[in-house]
C-alpha cells in the first residue's frame, strides 16, 4: 500500500462526487472489475497527490485530462507527477476527456493492453 497524506480523504470524496462526464464514463466501464477482473479505484490518494483512477495489481494509474493539462503550467506539474509515481514503480497512462468520450472502445481497449 502507498501512503498518502490524510488530509486528501475529504477532497477524494468530493472528487468522487463530482466527477467529469469523461470520468463518470470511464468508471461505468472500468468499475467492478469489468476489465479483465482486476480492480480499480477512483480519485484515489497516493502521496500527496490525487489520481483519477488507480488499479494497485497493475501498477496503473490512469488520468483524464481537460483542457487545462495542456498548458506549460499543466505539463510541467503532470511531469512531475508522473517521475514521482515512476520512482514507486507505477504506470501512468493518460487520456484527454475527448478521447474518452468520443473513442471510449480504443481507450478500453488501450487499458485492457496495459493490464
Amino acid at each position: 500500500m502507498i501512503p498518502y497524506r490524510k488530509d486528501l480523504k475529504a477532497v477524494t470524496r468530493d472528487l468522487r462526487k463530482n466527477m467529469t462526464d469523461a470520468e463518470k464514463l470511464l468508471w461505468s466501464e472500468i468499475r467492478s472489475k469489468q476489465l479483465k477482473g482486476v480492480q480499480f479505484y477512483r480519485q484515489k490518494p497516493l502521496g500527496s497527490y490525487i489520481v483519477d483512477f488507480y488499479c494497485p495489481s497493475a501498477k496503473l494509474i490512469i488520468e483524464v485530462d481537460g483542457g487545462q493539462h495542456y498548458s506549460d503550467e499543466g505539463q510541467t506539474k503532470d511531469a512531475q507527477r508522473d517521475a514521482y509515481f515512476n520512482k514507486l514503480g507505477l504506470r501512468v497512462k493518460r487520456y484527454s476527456d475527448r478521447e474518452v468520450l468520443k473513442n471510449i472502445n480504443d481507450v478500453l481497449e488501450d487499458i485492457y493492453k496495459l493490464l
